[in-house]
Order: structure tokens, then C-alpha cells, then sequence
């Protein structure tokens, strides 16, 4: 089983290493679906995820900022085995530490201690792995749901799944220091961190689509130039958005 999931892993390599190696460019790929998808995405968003993100936002400030640090610290997992492939032992130790603490003197992450003594892990996952070693993005293109993503991006999707601990042992059905989970807990938990994320940003959603003469082009825009980004470990963009997350 492991060789057959390394031969997979190799063959997707392959495949994205045939794509262009420029890390700030990314052809569009097949644009008229990528703008249907993304009407259902905008569909789905204003229907059910922006009422979910108001009512989530008038929430007390205690149980929303527990919920927001759960789901952060739960994402950090994925940036400590991305870290060490980076080459990156300064951010693997913020990221360990970062996990260590909130999990434990933190309650389970529900209040952030390693804030408070200086420790910032950034996200990192495997699309910024690939990127960090110089592949670029190849072509951009949307997924009903999860967004926008390129060609690299959705291949590092993909390895996430088998690099995350938390994926490991809620979709892989594995066990990890003697804890286990289901799906039933992975998809809550992102569904909880896509809420979370939606509702720090409504002003800048809302403006987004009042001032854009071409929404598509304008979250194309924000979605590469936050993954170029976090490939070159920049936070410029998130001055004024939270961090954007697939």
C-alpha cells in the first residue's frame, strides 16, 4: 500500500513538474467553467455561508475567538511536516511549539498561550512546499466549493491529505498517539474554519463586490498574489484580509 501511495505521489510530481517554472504567473485553464463554478461558489456563499458567517459573528467574543483558535491550531498541524520538507526549522519550531502549547495549557487549543510568549507559526502546505522549490503554479482554474486554485495548488491538496496529522487520522481512518477520528470530524472542522475565516471578512467581501467591474478577475487576482505570497513567507496581503485558506 505505502509503495503504491509513493508511485501516485511520484506520478503527480511528474505531471506538475511539466508546468511552467515562473512562480508569479499562471495561465488560465479552462476559464468558461472556471467562471460557471465560480457563479454556483457565489451562489452557494450568499445563500448559506454569509448568513452562517453573520449569525457566527454575533456569537460572544470568547466562544467565537475559542472557535477561531480551535480551528487555527488544528490547521497548524499540516505547516509542521511542510515546514521540515521547506528546509524551514525556524518555522517548524514556531509550529511545534505553537501546537504543543495550545493544545495542552491552551485547552485544546480553544485559547492561544503561544501567542502570548512570542511563538507565530505561519500556514504552510504542500502547494507552498512546491512553489517554495520553484514550481510554478501552472494553470488557474476553480473547484465547486473549496475556490480557486492552480494546477500545483490542487496537486498539493491532494498531498496535504497524507502530510496533515489531523487528515491522517480522521479521513485516513489512521491512529496517532492513540486518537482517532472520522470524517464526520474533518469536514466540521473545516467547515468551522471556512465560517470563521468568512466572517472576519465580510467588510472586505462586501467592498470586494461592490467596487470589482470583474469579480472573477478580482478573487483570481487575491487568491495569487496570497499564494505568491506565502511562497516567498510575506504577510503584505493579509494586512487587511485573514488569512486565506482553501
Amino acid at each position: 500500500m505505502a509503495s503504491k501511495n509513493i508511485n501516485k505521489f511520484l506520478c503527480l510530481l511528474l505531471i506538475i513538474s511539466s508546468f511552467q517554472s515562473k512562480i508569479y504567473a499562471a495561465e488560465e485553464c479552462f476559464e468558461k467553467a472556471s467562471r460557471s463554478i465560480f457563479k454556483f461558489n457565489m451562489l452557494l456563499d450568499n445563500s448559506i455561508i454569509e448568513p452562517i458567517a453573520k449569525g457566527y459573528n454575533k456569537l460572544p467574543k470568547p466562544l467565537k475567538d475559542g472557535t477561531g483558535n480551535f480551528t487555527s491550531n488544528i490547521s497548524t498541524l499540516l505547516s509542521i511536516p511542510t515546514s521540515l520538507l521547506q528546509g524551514n526549522f525556524n518555522q517548524f519550531a514556531h509550529s511545534t511549539g505553537s501546537v504543543l502549547i495550545n493544545s495542552t495549557v491552551g485547552i485544546l487549543g480553544f485559547l492561544d498561550p503561544a501567542k502570548k510568549i512570542g511563538l507565530r507559526p505561519s500556514k504552510e502546505d504542500f502547494g507552498q512546499t512546491l512553489g517554495s522549490y520553484g514550481l510554478g503554479p501552472g494553470c488557474y482554474f476553480v473547484l465547486p466549493i473549496l475556490g480557486p486554485t492552480t494546477a500545483r495548488d490542487a496537486v498539493g491538496l491532494v498531498v496535504d491529505t497524507y502530510l496533515d496529522p489531523f487528515a491522517h487520522i480522521t479521513i485516513r481512518e489512521k491512529e496517532l498517539l492513540n486518537i482517532s477520528g472520522n470524517n464526520l470530524d474533518y469536514y466540521s472542522v473545516k467547515g468551522a474554519t471556512a465560517v470563521d475565516f468568512r466572517s472576519n471578512n465580510i467588510t472586505n467581501f462586501d467592498s470586494l463586490e461592490k467596487n470589482s467591474l470583474d469579480l472573477y478577475s478580482s478573487y483570481k487576482s487575491i487568491y495569487l498574489q496570497d499564494r505568491s505570497n506565502k511562497i516567498r513567507n510575506s504577510s503584505s496581503v493579509q494586512d487587511d484580509w485573514d488569512s486565506l485558506e482553501n
